[in-house]
């Protein structure tokens, strides 16, 4: 085969160009793969990131909750012992300010503190237990004379329905399951014995250490953190130990007035109906109302539907006093929460601990409210959730104004002493 056989032909110039014009136009319609930086920086990225955030924090956060429920045998009485430290945090700072060792000051306030909240507890047992039948009892009729009330009414409600309910609410309030449950969910009287002893053990810790544990969490920040911790920790000490008086002490009035009332109007189990008032002041909203409901029930099946209205007028007029008055006193404004508030609280905290997890729920949604408006120093602004409203804005005016003016006749005093105490010039 000759040479000029074998060579290619030379292609026209015409159709070298449309051959390379069609290799060219894949290349030039392929886009190039845009980076990993432009997907997560445009909008549709950071939405997916954030999505992901929120989604990793309610994650993590199910995965404590899931964590604290399963130990709830340590969790609770370790909360337990941190409420009732801070309620008893003015005795032994007192008695500290006043010369009291650290230990005997601990050993008086936790011996004092345990005879204290045993006799109450002894005296409510001793005022309940013979009389527990007789009022669930009193409370069945009264339910059984409501349900004639509404059947025989215009009211067209189905009597198998009111039937079911009640025979729900007798069996429920009349069962072992009611007693056990009020005890925060254990079953077991050896598990009960465990929490109460370690309750008692980490409340002398706290007690005579608490200061100490706090600053050694506290070891690892500097500057503003460490400031931002100190604040944190002593306002979340004197909210839940004012939370805690305070309640005490609402809870006892309102126990008092209502059994006082229950008393001259001759309702029977006066005694037992005050001591569920007082327990159900711990529980915001609900306790308060439930108690009403069963002192008006055993008084319709004792004295009739008028003296029923008169307890259901005092149990109103002892709430309304105890919302417009002691709550604002005793608490202060700092300390109240939106009624909306307690009751998603109380409702999480049934859930998750049972009653006395509907107890503790409040305390602690009360801290962490004012965690959050003392989280910044009172010069750096306020995060906007944690703003007080105009109402509070006033009040700290107010209150300012009153301190200003205290520190000024203080020092008018010091003062005039000064000048009285100068001796007088020689003539």
């Amino acid at each position: 085969m000759s040479l000029d056989e074998s060579s290619p032909s030379p292609q026209p110039p015409s159709e070298k160009a449309a051959t390379d014009a069609g290799a060219a136009a894949p290349a030039e319609g392929h886009r190039p793969r845009p980076a990993l930086r432009d997907l997560l920086t445009d909008r549709l990225g950071e939405v997916g990131l954030r999505s992901a955030q929120i989604l990793l924090g309610l994650l993590l956060a199910g995965v404590i909750v899931f964590a604290l429920v399963q130990l709830k045998l340590v969790v609770i009485p370790v909360l337990v012992a941190l409420i009732l430290a801070a309620a008893l945090s003015p005795v032994i700072g007192w008695m500290r300010r006043h010369g009291v060792p650290a230990m005997v000051a601990t050993w008086v306030t936790l011996i004092g503190g345990i005879v204290i909240f045993g006799g109450i507890v002894t005296l409510i047992v001793f005022a309940v237990r013979g009389q527990w039948d007789e009022l669930a009892q009193s409370a069945g009729d009264g339910i059984d004379q409501v349900t004639g009330y509404l059947q025989s009414g215009a009211l067209p409600i189905d009597p198998s329905q009111l039937d079911g309910a009640r025979d729900g609410l007798v069996d429920f309030f009349t069962s072992s399951q009611f007693g056990t449950g009020a005890l925060a969910g254990v079953s077991v009287a050896a598990e009960l014995i465990t929490g109460a002893l370690l309750a008692v053990v980490v409340l002398f810790f706290f007690l005579k250490d608490g200061d100490r544990i706090w600053a050694f969490f506290l070891r690892p920040f500097r500057g503003r953190a460490l400031a931002r911790g100190r604040r944190i920790g002593g306002t979340a000490v004197k909210t839940m130990g004012g939370y805690v008086r305070g309640t005490a002490i609402i809870a006892f009035v309102d126990a008092a007035g209502i059994g006082i009332g229950l008393a001259v109007l001759g309702v029977p189990l006066a005694l037992p109906l005050a001591v569920i008032v007082f327990i159900g002041a711990f529980i915001p909203i609900v306790g308060a109302t439930v108690a009403g409901i069963l002192a008006a029930l055993v008084a319709l099946v004792a004295n009739g539907p008028v003296v029923a209205l008169i307890v259901v007028a005092i149990v109103v007029a002892v709430n309304q006093l105890e919302g417009n008055f002691l709550q604002p006193v005793v608490q202060a404004r700092s300390l109240k929460l939106h009624p909306l508030v307690i009751l998603v609280a109380l409702t999480a905290g049934t859930i998750l601990g049972g009653i006395v997890g509907a107890v503790l729920s409040v305390p602690i949604t009360a801290v962490a409210w004012a965690i959050l408006k003392a989280w910044n120093a009172p010069d750096e602004p306020a995060p906007a959730f944690a703003e007080p409203s105009d109402e509070e804005k006033r009040e700290l005016e107010q209150k300012e104004r009153e301190q200003e003016r205290e520190r000024a006749e203080k020092k008018a005093k010091k003062a005039a002493r000064d000048a009285s105490k100068a001796p007088s010039p020689t003539k």
